[in-house]
């Protein structure tokens, strides 16, 4: 008889492995793409979401959709004004809250990523209609274990 919870204590059976293993992956592959941009990944998470907005993001705002807090975001947010890419400024109507606004430098980068999402597609050797078979199972993984 074979002793199969032995056999799910294999590494390669872990579901948590796959998904780190992968992110780390997806990291190295971008890194020398936004090279060219002089963003690192994580800022460029948060270029994504101020490109994708018509007016300024509260910090708060982008924590929530970036899942990181604000000890992490904060120093990351610092970076990219010093870059030019971004300013921060007080709310005026709530002086707690801080927004994040493009510069114009900030608003030119987005023409030079659009291709990004095109190569890193074709790095992962899917299809379009693949990806978007796969984006919907990885949002409910994420749907699931988001209220645990």
């Amino acid at each position: 008889m074979i002793n199969t919870a032995n056999n799910q204590l294999k590494l390669e059976k872990q579901l948590c492995f796959r998904l780190y293993s992968l992110s780390k992956k997806m990291n190295r592959l971008y890194t020398p793409i936004l090279k060219a941009l002089s963003l690192t990944y994580p800022q460029y998470l948060v270029m994504l979401i101020l490109w994708d907005s018509a007016n300024s993001v509260p910090i708060k705002t982008l924590g929530l959709a970036l899942d990181l807090d604000t000890g992490t975001l904060s120093p990351l947010l610092k970076r990219m004004e010093k870059l030019g890419i971004i300013s921060r400024c007080r709310n005026k109507e709530d002086e707690r809250s801080v927004d994040i606004h493009l510069t114009e430098s900030g608003k030119r980068l987005k023409d030079k990523a659009q291709d990004i999402p095109a190569k890193m597609l074709s790095i992962t050797g899917f299809t379009p209609e693949q990806l978007l078979v796969l984006n919907p199972k990885l949002d409910q993984l994420l749907v699931n274990m988001s209220d645990l």
